[in-house]
């Protein structure tokens, strides 16, 4: 049975990845996660300055998920390539840094000095930064997406892999710009903007009132969205949001998916690439399928 996939040139030995975020640097986790069933993992956000993020309380759990506002806390670019990159290198499987900035010239600053890293195998970006000329997310613009990627595009040969916020009125429209930009791949959802409000204090249970919010509710949410932008694209799609068990990864699969991410699941069970990948495996067995990919787009078009 193949698993094995690829996301442009980059081939990953199992069709899961850990999202950027939820698994730390990869390294911290070594013992607890089996590393043979992850196909790539992506570090936490990077930024070109070291950013302590947002107030205090960061996180809340709610009935069926958490809503966070870390804001990109992180060293920053030198302290990363000192001290995390050389044990991010030691990982048995694929590694992915994402990218974070607030504008196109902190992006391409960090890939730059990125790029010439071997032991990088691909980039995200995460195009979920705020805007500050635009005050909005960098991919709530088709025009600014655009803009990044093709600078982007211009630096590196390394695959990109653009991440991309549900907030947005029309999606597909963000994917077809990072598209045509010259991105390798398509990553969604992030986490969609949410509150929650302490009743007995009058006082959001977040320090910075908002944030985002995952978990298994937002998983029907992110399902239309991958099979609205898994038939707007010709280049795969990464997709995530919810998913704790390998029925939930099937569902991406058959909605377009090439592969799929892991987030805050990773948070409660580090070791849910396991179970999810024997699931999977089970599933291709009863449905006498030899290779991930033939479970790729069945649906019918719209």
């Amino acid at each position: 049975m193949n698993i094995a996939i690829k996301l442009g040139t980059l081939e990953l030995k199992t069709p899961i990845v850990c999202a950027s975020g939820t698994f730390g640097y990869g390294y911290e986790l070594k013992g607890l996660a089996d590393f043979k069933s992850i196909g790539a993992i992506i570090a936490k956000t990077v930024t070109l300055e070291p950013r302590a993020g947002n107030p205090e309380p960061r996180i809340f759990e709610t009935e069926c998920g958490v809503l966070n506002s870390v804001g990109l806390e992180n060293p920053g670019l030198e302290s990363f390539i000192k001290d995390k990159l050389p044990l991010m290198d030691k990982l048995s499987c694929r590694r992915i840094v994402s990218i974070g900035g607030f504008s196109i010239e902190e992006y391409e600053s960090c890939l730059k000095k990125l790029q010439a890293h071997s032991s990088i195998d691909a980039f995200e970006i995460n195009l979920s930064c705020p805007n500050l000329r635009l005050k909005k997310m960098v991919s709530q613009d088709a025009t600014a997406t655009r803009q990044v990627v093709g600078a982007l595009r211009k630096l590196t040969q390394k695959p990109l892999f653009i991440k991309i916020t549900p907030e947005v009125t029309d999606i597909t429209e963000i994917a077809k710009a990072a598209q045509d930009a010259g991105a390798d791949a398509i990553s969604l959802v992030n986490t969609f903007f949410s509150m929650s409000i302490n009743i007995e204090t009058g006082k959001p249970h977040l320090g910075n009132i908002y944030g985002g919010y995952s978990g298994r509710a937002i998983k029907p949410l992110a399902l239309y969205r991958v099979w609205c932008v898994a038939r707007c694209v010709k280049i795969p799609v990464i997709a995530g949001g919810g998913i704790e068990d390998a029925s939930g990864a099937i569902e991406f699969f058959l909605a377009g998916a090439r592969a799929v991410s892991l987030g805050t699941i990773n948070l409660v069970y580090p070791d849910a690439a396991r179970e999810i990948l024997k699931g999977i495996k089970g599933y291709l067995r009863r449905k006498k399928i030899n290779d991930i990919n033939e479970l790729h787009d069945t649906l019918p078009q719209m």
